[in-house]
């Protein structure tokens, strides 16, 4: 006899994989999306040099099918959620909005929201909260490493699609394409300040003092955490197990990583 399966059946299934990567189905969505943002930065990239009209269209029809993704993505999100209005509002469904939002309101010309497309990469944020990736458990310490190099990324990527979607209507001449930006964004956020790049505008230099604030107090401590991650991990810890006598443990450890005994 065919089991007819509820619509709050169905909801929950499929905010398992949306949700997760324990399923085969999880892994394939998840998996598509991560694909699907890379794919976006680098569309973002590339549209900033020049670029023959034929590509130039096909990168515009590549991007608008991303956009359609997350949109539907976005839809499902709320369907599947059991209060929809409180997803909306949370810290995902913002992002998952901003993903899309200026992509829609730029078909009404309003041009002002589309640098913000730069911030789809915060997409990833989801991703690197969650231990389990595509069915394999991470460790703490790849988990922490992942998320300080990701923090690092992210913002010099947003600051520098943002600078050069502001500046270089205005500047294209020191903003020609976003690897000036980039050079801009990292010489700025790292207060070496080397001055042979200026913003014009007064949104520039706005985005710049937020550069600096933001290299003063986020990436020193981003930096200096990371290296005391990779220290960590470079340096296990030489007790030997009273089991095995295996003697490469972390510092943390608690238990020995190959018997499972418990360590002094």
């Amino acid at each position: 006899m065919n089991t007819i399966h509820s619509p709050d059946t169905q909801r929950q299934r499929l905010r398992r994989h949306l949700d997760s990567t324990d399923t085969l189905p999880g892994q394939i969505i998840n998996g598509a999306i991560v694909v699907l943002i890379f794919l976006s930065a680098v569309i973002f990239v590339l549209k900033t040099y020049p670029l023959n009209p034929a590509v130039d269209a096909w990168l515009n029809l590549l991007d608008w099918l991303i956009v359609m993704a997350f949109t539907l993505e976005y839809g499902l999100r709320l369907w599947v959620a059991p209060r929809p209005w409180q997803y909306a509002l949370s810290f995902y469904g913002l992002l998952d909005l901003i993903a899309i939002l200026p992509s829609w309101i730029g078909v009404f010309d309003i041009r002002f929201l589309r640098f913000f497309r730069s911030l789809r990469i915060l997409r990833l944020v989801r991703i690197f909260n969650d231990r389990l990736w595509f069915g394999q458990v991470t460790s703490a310490d790849s988990l922490i490493l992942l998320r300080i190099l990701f923090t690092l990324g992210a913002i010099i990527f947003i600051y520098s699609g943002l600078i050069f979607q502001v500046e270089h209507p205005r500047n294209p001449d020191d903003f020609k394409t976003f690897l000036d930006a980039l050079y801009f964004a990292v010489v700025t956020m790292t207060t070496v300040g080397y001055g042979d790049v200026t913003p014009l505008s007064d949104a520039g230099r706005g985005l710049t003092v937020m550069m600096i604030l933001t290299g003063i107090a986020l990436i020193p401590t981003q930096v200096s955490s990371l290296i005391r991650q990779l220290v960590k991990v470079s340096n296990p810890r030489h007790l030997p197990c009273p089991g095995c006598g295996f003697a490469s443990h972390d510092d943390d450890a608690l238990f020995c990583k190959r018997c499972g005994t418990a360590l002094d």
